[in-house]
């Protein structure tokens, strides 16, 4: 790597079916993936047993897993890590524990910013891979905030299914775009205090610029914590 190039972001992935010679695809751009989402290089390891169903429903038995494959991340210069699944969030503190470089890995960790970017009166809503999972438990604030978050999911939509098999099919986008959109509209319709959306799942950043403008809310996602990482770094 020249001196003077940009040192890139490592993601931790997650178990695609890939050979081991082979590489994940690239996401289109807005995705994790894609280094044209930011402007500096993306590189990626997959975690050993990563399946999406075992990360989402907190396999603790893949924190070594976690840890070893950000160690291989810093070995091959990834100036910060984050993860291409935000359940990986269970093993934030482990990895972070375990590597000289900032972790971010879940767009969950926006949380504690953006409630008090709102007044108390208002909701964030968190909408996620799947909701069923997605419990109070993973969000990293007071006691006293948890009130002020809703959580919607895509569980049973074709997306969900999908990315359960072994391995999984390529990413349909425009079925991702149709569900979310109606999930969102559901939840607005029962919570008119929403002000802003988090967007816990790596799959829905691709979507979001298309959604922002239908919706007229703010949305965030885990690119923006990944830029926001690496901006911190020069």
């Amino acid at each position: 790597m020249s001196p003077h190039a940009p040192r890139p972001l490592g993601v931790l992935n997650l178990e695609r079916g890939v050979p081991p010679s082979g590489s994940p695809p690239k996401s289109p751009i807005g995705g994790l993936l894609n280094p044209e989402t930011f402007g500096f290089p993306v590189i990626s390891e997959t975690v050993e047993g990563a399946w999406a169903e075992v990360v989402v429903r907190g396999e603790l038995a893949l924190e070594a897993a976690c840890i070893a494959a950000a160690k291989k991340l810093v070995q091959r210069g990834a100036a910060a890590i984050s993860a291409n699944c935000g359940f990986f969030i269970r093993h934030q503190t482990a990895v972070a524990a375990a590597v000289n470089v900032p972790v971010a890995l879940s767009s969950l960790l926006l949380l504690p910013i953006l409630l008090r970017q709102f007044p108390k009166s208002a909701k964030i809503a968190v909408f996620t891979y799947d909701s069923k999972h997605c419990g109070r438990d993973l969000f990293p604030i007071d006691e006293a905030d948890q009130a002020r978050i809703v959580v919607g999911g895509l569980e049973h939509t074709s997306f969900w299914h999908d990315e359960q098999k072994r391995p999984a099919p390529p990413v349909d986008y425009a079925a991702i775009e149709t569900d979310l959109s109606a999930c969102i509209q559901r939840l607005r319709s029962a919570h008119s205090e929403i002000a802003a959306i988090l967007f816990e799942c790596t799959a829905f950043p691709v979507v979001a610029p298309t959604i922002r403008r239908r919706t007229e809310v703010p949305i965030y996602d885990i690119t923006d914590l990944c830029r926001l990482t690496m901006a911190s770094l020069g």
